[in-house]
């Protein structure tokens, strides 16, 4: 698989058979991601990988609070601003309906969609887990050096035949999840990466994600027609 086929065929995948990862893998996966740049050569990712009865602590004890909701959430940090409108909005909300409408839940049953977001804290599935964080001192640029190497980890699961979600959504329960994991104090949990197999039958891993043109994004200055 090359670096294009790789990131044409990553999507964010919110079900997995029940297919065991090997460890072997996942060493080969992130020993080469070491590689992903980071300013100053810093490196300021670090993370902690559940599998087996680790990981299915960790969803018994996130899940006594989840049914709590807001009431039981100890959020690390804010995962969208405050304001957030426009096009940013509408793509996060779009995405969001395409979502329920594959799956064939309406927007006015809000009990099914709180069900199915529930699902999130089980890792869809997944049967490893990867809880990432990094020092608290640390700031955007580096924060940006842990996304550069959450990418460069999820192309190289694609090449190994894996896929993955990145769940910022683990973050809103950080208290029970460092009940678990080894998450320094000193450190900001910033997000579960959710590693596996997919379901290629499962209609929520099928529905068609649109991304804004290059145009929305992108001026250009300088070049030549």
């Amino acid at each position: 698989m090359n670096v294009t086929e790789a990131v044409l065929s990553r999507r964010s995948i919110r079900a997995f058979l029940d297919q065991p990862v090997e460890r072997e893998t996942l060493i080969r996966v992130l020993e080469k991601a070491q590689r992903a740049p980071s300013g100053g050569n810093v490196q300021p990712w670090n993370a902690e990988m559940l599998t087996g009865d680790p990981l299915a602590r960790l969803f018994e004890e996130v899940g006594k609070e989840v049914p709590k909701w807001r009431e039981g959430m100890t959020p690390e940090y804010e995962i969208y601003p405050q304001g957030l409108d426009g096009a940013y909005e509408e793509r996060r909300v779009a995405v969001g309906e395409a979502m329920y409408t594959a799956m064939g839940i309406e927007r006015s049953d809000r009990a099914k969609r709180l069900a199915w977001f529930a699902n999130n804290y089980r890792a869809f599935g997944a049967p490893v887990l990867m809880l990432v964080h990094t020092p608290r001192y640390m700031g955007p640029p580096q924060w940006s050096d842990v996304g550069m190497w959450l990418q460069t980890v999820m192309l190289l699961l694609r090449e190994e035949g894996l896929d993955s979600c990145a769940q910022e959504a683990w973050s809103a329960f950080g208290e029970p999840v460092r009940r678990v994991a080894n998450i320094p104090e000193d450190h900001i949990f910033f997000c579960g990466l959710a590693i596996g197999y997919r379901d290629p039958d499962a209609p929520v891993n099928c529905f068609e994600v649109n991304r804004a043109g290059i145009d929305e994004a992108i001026t250009w200055n300088g070049f030549t027609d």
